[in-house]
């Protein structure tokens, strides 16, 4: 028995989300403005199979795949949103379930610290994989359950506001986001990343 937790198609991949994903992946990486596919099922050994249903039935290439024990995350990506939609019906009939069966996604975490500190600036720096944040930044974090949601909120919140995409964690038990920038920009980013995974909730 699979269960989808996750199931988010963005529209057009965002140049800092591409980027980073770009960075950090080990698959085909994506360029922005591509469609892209978010899948996370339990179990994860699981994710393997919707990795190939997904390749045999359209031209979509694979950016992340994670397979851990409990979850597993796929992200599929092309230039044509109809191939990365028909990756995704194909995923849906593949496991026997509708979108709208999908986990409902919750805002776990919801914060902002403005005004970072210097030490508090580095320690996220050494632990980051995306832009730096500097002394006196606003600093935006969030975390969704379950955890793939958080890069559809993440792209969203690029869309909205001028802010630095500094990491981004879509697998585990939480996806974890961190973004700086001018406290007007952070505002504006997490109102928009609040938004989207409420846009989300509805659609159930």
């Amino acid at each position: 028995m699979v269960t989808l937790r996750t199931f988010t198609f963005v529209d057009s991949l965002q140049p800092q989300l591409a980027s980073y994903m770009g960075k950090t992946a080990k698959g085909f990486l994506p360029v922005p403005g591509q469609a892209s596919l978010w899948v996370e099922i339990a179990p994860g050994i699981a994710i393997n199979r919707v990795t190939d249903v997904a390749l045999k039935a359209t031209d979509v290439a694979p950016a992340v795949q994670v397979v851990e024990r409990a979850y597993g995350l796929l992200e599929v990506h092309h230039d044509d949103k109809g191939q990365v939609r028909d990756a995704g019906a194909a995923i849906l009939a593949e496991l026997g379930v509708k979108e709208q069966e999908r986990i409902s996604p919750k805002v776990v975490t919801h914060q902002i610290i403005r005004s970072v500190e210097p030490y508090q600036a580095q320690i996220v720096n050494r632990n980051s994989w995306g832009m730096m944040i500097l002394p006196g930044d606003s600093l935006f974090i969030m975390e969704t359950d379950p955890a793939g949601y958080v890069a559809f909120a993440a792209n969203e919140a690029e869309k909205a506001a001028r802010v630095f995409l500094v990491d981004i964690r879509p697998y585990g038990a939480f996806g974890r986001l961190y973004m700086s920038g001018p406290e007007a920009e952070i505002d504006a980013a997490a109102e928009a990343a609040r938004a989207a995974i409420d846009s989300l909730t509805q659609g159930l």
